[in-house]
C-alpha cells in the first residue's frame, strides 16, 4: 500500500486548485503521534517567492482537499505545517485487503528493470575474510529486495582468478605430492608457503613468472593446474554461501579471466574515441576534477583492474541490458568508481539512461574503533566468525532451555546466522560498525533476536486460540490505529530501500514495527475472557498481519523466523 504516493497526489492537486505549481509534494511520516499519521511540511520553502505567509497558504491548500474515504481529518501547526489523520474504516479495508494477499499488498513495479548486483567478489587466491562479509550480506539483501518488487536480477560474482600471483600458485601447487583438495585444504596456509617460496627461492620465482605467460597464452598444463585451484577455492567460497543462506552461484560467477579477450578491443575502443593520453608509456584517461589519473594500459602492454572493470560494464549493459548496475564495494573504492562510470559515459559503454551506482560500505571495527581483527593482528577468515557466531548462539539456547536437545542445533544455526547478517543490515551501510558479540546475540535492542522472539511469541498466542484467524478488524484506541499504520507501511519502506539501495530501511522498519506490538501486546489483552469477541478477532488479525510482515522482512534480509525460541 503506497500511502505515502497517495497523499502526495491529493496534496500536490491541492496545491494545482490552490494555483501553486510545485515539481515534488513529499509527505512524510509524522515525528510523534500527536502530529497525526503523516505530515507535509513543503508550504515554508514556498512562501517567501510567493511572498505570502505560510499558514495562509497551508489554510488555502487544506481547504482545497476535497473529501475522501483515506483522510479522517488535515490541522495545521504551527507556522503552517499541514499534519493528516488516516480514516479508521479506510485503514481496516485496506489490513482486510493486505491479509488476504500474501504479498501484504506490496505491489510489483510497474516498470520493472533488469538489475545487474555485482557482490561478494572474493580473490581465489585467499580464504574469504570479513572484509567480503558486508559486500555478501547487502549485496543479496539488494538482490532479494530488487526480485520482491518484480525487477529481473542478475547476479554477478566478479571473482579475482587473475594475475600474476596465479604463476606462483600454480607454479607451488605443481610442487605439491598431493592432490589439489589436500594442498588447498587451508587457502591462507597454501598462500603463506606460495610467497615464502616465491621470495627465498629465485629458481622457483623465475618459473612462477613463466607460469604467468603460459597461463595467459592458454598453455593446457598451466590452464589445468589454474583451473584446479579455482575449483576447490570455489567450494571455500561456496562452504561460506551456503551457512550465511547467500543465493550466489556457479552461473553467478563472471571472473576476471572470463574478460581477458576483451581488454584489447576496450583500448582500442578509447583510442578510437580520443581517449587516452600517453603517460610515461601508460595509456591513461585523466578525468575531470582528478589528479590522479585511470590507468588502463601499463607500459610494459599489460591490463589492470581498472581495463577489466570497464570490460565488465560493457558486457553487463551491452550483452545482459542491464538498466540498472550496482557495485556492492567498500567506500575506500569511491574514487575509482567515480572515474568508471563518467569514463563508461564518456566514451559511450553505456548510455544515458543506466544507472551507474556505487553501493558504498563501511569497514567493520572491533570495541576500540580499530579495524577487527584477530588477537594477533591477523585477518579473520569469515568460516571462523560464522562457526562462533553458532557456538556462542548454541550455547545462549542451552541456557535458555527452552528448545528440543534434538532441536537445539538447527535453532542455534538460524539464530547465530541471522544475527551476523542483522548486524550488518541494521545500520546505515555507509557507516563504520562495531562488531559485539552480546549487543548482536541480545533479546533486546535492534537485533535479530528481538524480532525472532517476537515473532515467536506472537505463535504461541495463535497456539493458545482454539480457532480461525480472519481479517476481521476493529480498531479501537490509538495504540492499534498506530500500529495498523505501521502495517500498512511497509511497501513505501521496501521501494524506499530499493531506490537508495539501503537495507538498514527494512531493518530500522521492522524493529519500529515490533517495538510498537510489544506495547500493543502489553496493553492491549487479546485472549482474556473478559475481552469482547470482536475486539479479539480483531487484535488476533493485526497480530497476525505483524507476524507476516516480520516474516517477509526478514526474509528480504535473508534471515530465518522461528516457531518456537
Amino acid at each position: 500500500m503506497k500511502i505515502k504516493k497517495q497523499l502526495n497526489k491529493i496534496i500536490s492537486d491541492a496545491l494545482d486548485k490552490s494555483g501553486i505549481s510545485v515539481e515534488r509534494v513529499s509527505v512524510n511520516e509524522a515525528s510523534k503521534a500527536e502530529f497525526g499519521d503523516y505530515q507535509y511540511n513543503g508550504i515554508m520553502p514556498l512562501a517567501k517567492p510567493l511572498r505570502r505567509n505560510p499558514r495562509e497558504i497551508a489554510m488555502e491548500v487544506v481547504a482545497n482537499i476535497p473529501e475522501n474515504s483515506m483522510i479522517e481529518k488535515v490541522e495545521i501547526a504551527g507556522p503552517g505545517f499541514i499534519n493528516i489523520w488516516l480514516n479508521t474504516a479506510w485503514l481496516e479495508s485496506m489490513l482486510t485487503i493486505a491479509m488476504q494477499d500474501k504479498r501484504l499488498s506490496v505491489s510489483t513495479r510497474e516498470n520493472p528493470i533488469k538489475t545487474v548486483v555485482d557482490y561478494s567478489s572474493p580473490n581465489m587466491a585467499k580464504q574469504m575474510h570479513v572484509g567480503h562479509l558486508r559486500s555478501t550480506i547487502i549485496g543479496d539483501t539488494l538482490a532479494k529486495l530488487f526480485e520482491f518488487l518484480g525487477d529481473e536480477v542478475i547476479r554477478q560474482n566478479h571473482i579475482g582468478d587473475w594475475g600474476t600471483q596465479f604463476g606462483m600458485l600454480i607454479a607451488y601447487l605443481e610442487l605439491s605430492d598431493t592432490d589439489a583438495d589436500m594442498s588447498l585444504g587451508d587457502l591462507e596456509e597454501f598462500y603463506k608457503n606460495a610467497k615464502a617460496k616465491f621470495d627465498e627461492d629465485s629458481k622457483f620465482a623465475d618459473r612462477a613468472r613463466e607460469y604467468v605467460v603460459k597461463l595467459q597464452s592458454g598453455d593446457e598444463h598451466c590452464l589445468s593446474l589454474w583451473e584446479q585451484f579455482i575449483d576447490v577455492s570455489l567450494k571455500h567460497c561456496e562452504d561460506i554461501y551456503s551457512k550465511l543462506g547467500i543465493s550466489l552461484d556457479r552461473e553467478s560467477i563472471r571472473a576476471e579471466s572470463s574478460y581477458n579477450d576483451q581488454l584489447p578491443k576496450i583500448v582500442n575502443e578509447l583510442i578510437e574515441k580520443n581517449l587516452l593520453v600517453d603517460s610515461d608509456g601508460a595509456k591513461c584517461i585523466f578525468v575531470d576534477g582528478n589528479e590522479v589519473p585511470f590507468i588502463v594500459q601499463k607500459s610494459d602492454g599489460g591490463f589492470l583492474y581498472a581495463t577489466t572493470d570497464l570490460a565488465a560494464i560493457k558486457f553487463r549493459a551491452e550483452d545482459l541490458q542491464a538498466q540498472r548496475i550496482s557495485y556492492v564495494v567498500d567506500a575506500r573504492q569511491a574514487g575509482h568508481f567515480s572515474q568508471l562510470f563518467q569514463i563508461a559515459r564518456d566514451a559511450k559503454i553505456v548510455n544515458d539512461f543506466t544507472i551507474l551506482e556505487h553501493v558504498s560500505f563501511g569497514m567493520m571495527l572491533d570495541k576500540s574503533g580499530k579495524p577487527f581483527k584477530t588477537r594477533d593482528g591477523g585477518t579473520v577468515k569469515l568460516i571462523d566468525l560464522l562457526d562462533e557466531a553458532v557456538t556462542r548462539a548454541n550455547s545462549m539456547i542451552e541456557q535458555r532451555g527452552t528448545q528440543e536437545k534434538d532441536d537445539i542445533d538447527r535453532v542455534a544455526q538460524i539464530v547465530g546466522i541471522g544475527a551476523v547478517k542483522y548486524a550488518e543490515l541494521s545500520i546505515n551501510r555507509e557507516s563504520n560498525y562495531v562488531f559485539d558479540w552480546n549487543k548482536m546475540l541480545s533479546m533486546d535492542g535492534n537485533t535479530s533476536l528481538y524480532l525472532q522472539y517476537a515473532y515467536a511469541r506472537i505463535n504461541s498466542i495463535f497456539a493458545k486460540y482454539d480457532g480461525e484467524i480472519k481479517p476481521e478488524f476493529k480498531l479501537g484506541d490509538d495504540l492499534e490505529k498506530r500500529l495498523a499504520v505501521m502495517i500498512l507501511r511497509f511497501e513505501d519502506v521496501l521501494y524506499g530501500a530499493a531506490k537508495e539501495s539501503m537495507p538498514h530501511y527494512i531493518s530500522t522498519y521492522l524493529y519500529d514495527l515490533t517495538t510498537l506490538f510489544m506495547k500493543f501486546y502489553e496493553q492491549n489483552p487479546i485472549l482474556k475472557s473478559d475481552v469482547a469477541k470482536d475486539i479479539q478477532k480483531s487484535r488476533l488479525a493485526l497480530s497476525s498481519l505483524v507476524s507476516s510482515t516480520i516474516k517477509q522482512g526478514l526474509d528480504i534480509l535473508g534471515i530465518e523466523v522461528l516457531d518456537k525460541l
